[in-house]
């Protein structure tokens, strides 16, 4: 714990000097590289949201925060790297921001007894608690994400897509490939014939998998793309005439950056969500406020409200409210590593609280417990007015099919139980 100032002198001393920073919060961000469109709204957002707690609320329980931004640049090797020079600086809790990153960092956080919060991607089963003790996944993960897609079809079409085709156009690499074996089950399932399209990085160049599909004729296709890939995909579909209605991204295939290159040709294109769009919550008002209009925003002020941005900031939301029940279960406001775990361990997200917090149904009411690392798996869909060039969700967060994943993940996690030596945890 760190040492508390005792005298009147010391406090006017830091008081003229910059704030003390006790709880620290690393952002492994990527403002460069291939992927830098979206990871600099996500690291603004993640940003600006303990800015506005720091300028507000004089930080998290009377303690300010500290977010210590180190560049990635989506590259793995870079992101363990980040991992391995911020740890020691009071890290409380990662995030990732990368399916590769978050696979390399889960055996040593672990070991380091630091939590990961990989919020809608990284490794599905680590939503087995029992298994994984570090690493949390809410609210969702990429095989809800899988059958979210799969249960807004059925929705839509008068619960029966027997015979339909569906194709999944995918970044061929780990994150694309995570919802393929969900999708193979909810195809037995459901009897929909599923076909797989991946696309190399960086994903510029998809004329043959849209000749493909041209020739094919799938009914809907899904999408697990990012970066450039999904502006590409969006044109392409477009080019081909492809109904934008029944093209569907996963959410990291759902930001503005995704639609605005192809016009009015992206009108209609749908994409899953965990989180809701826009800035019309009451607490975009203190934002702007305390943060933007005080010279304090991470970057120019441009992307507050975007999708990506607004992930940032339901990131640290989530990271901030943990924090805060860390404080509550310890006892104290100086908590560490352990006490974040802890307290991510015993969240509770419901829809009084988003509302307190000046996020009304901005996120799905969920839970986390010791066997439940990923909250309770609701996922909305939105969908795209080129017109207004504004996202609107057009469905409430809704359950996925807890049968296929749960099974899936028990397998999964299993194995890795298994393999690494792990007993479970959870009585």
């Amino acid at each position: 714990m760190k040492m508390k100032l005792a005298t009147v002198a010391l406090g006017a001393l830091m008081a003229a000097g910059p704030a003390l920073a006790d709880l620290t919060f690393p952002s492994l961000s990527y403002r460069t590289g291939p992927y830098a469109a979206g990871g600099i709204p996500f690291a603004d957002g993640y940003a600006d949201y303990f800015t506005l707690l720091n300028e507000r609320d004089g930080g998290i329980g009377g303690v300010k925060a500290n977010v210590l931004e180190c560049e990635t640049g989506y590259n793995t090797e870079k992101g363990v790297e980040c991992y391995e020079s911020t740890k020691g600086q009071g890290a409380l809790v990662y995030q990732p921001l990368s399916t590769g990153i978050t696979y390399q960092l889960i055996p040593k956080a672990t070991a380091d007894g630091i939590a990961i919060h990989s919020m809608g991607y990284g490794r599905t089963s680590a939503k087995n608690g029992n298994v994984f003790s570090h690493v949390f996944n809410y609210p969702a993960n990429y095989w809800d994400g899988a059958s979210g897609a799969v249960n807004y079809l059925l929705e839509s079409n008068g619960g029966d897509i027997k015979g339909k085709k569906i194709a999944l156009v995918y970044h061929n690499s780990a994150y694309g490939k995570e919802p393929i074996r969900t999708l193979e089950e909810l195809s037995k399932k459901h009897g929909f014939e599923l076909s797989t399209l991946p696309v190399d990085h960086p994903g510029q160049e998809q004329k043959s998998q849209w000749l493909q599909i041209r020739r094919d004729k799938p009914d809907f296709v899904l999408m697990w793309g990012w970066g450039v890939m999904n502006q590409v995909a969006v044109q392409e579909a477009a080019n081909i005439r492809f109904p934008m209605e029944n093209f569907i991204g996963i959410w990291w295939s759902g930001s503005e950056n995704d639609v605005l290159p192809a016009g009015d040709a992206a009108n209609g294109y749908k994409a899953l969500t965990f989180h809701n769009v826009g800035t019309d919550f009451p607490l975009f008002d203190d934002l702007q406020k305390y943060v933007i209009d005080a010279g304090k925003a991470a970057g120019a002020g441009d992307q507050v409200g975007t999708v990506l941005y607004n992930r940032g900031l339901y990131a640290a939301m989530l990271a901030a409210e943990a924090a805060k029940k860390a404080q509550e279960i310890s006892g104290k406001a100086d908590i560490t590593a352990a006490d974040m775990r802890d307290g991510m361990e015993a969240l509770e997200m419901t829809e009084a609280k988003m509302a307190e917090l000046g996020l009304p149904n901005f996120g799905p009411a969920f839970s986390v417990s010791c066997s439940n690392h990923g909250g309770d798996a609701l996922v909305g869909v939105t969908q795209w007015d080129a017109a207004s060039k504004t996202w609107s969700l057009i469905s409430d967060f809704k359950p996925t099919d807890s049968e296929v994943i749960g099974a899936l993940i028990e397998e999964d996690s299993n194995a890795y139980a298994t393999e690494n030596n792990i007993s479970p945890r959870c009585n």
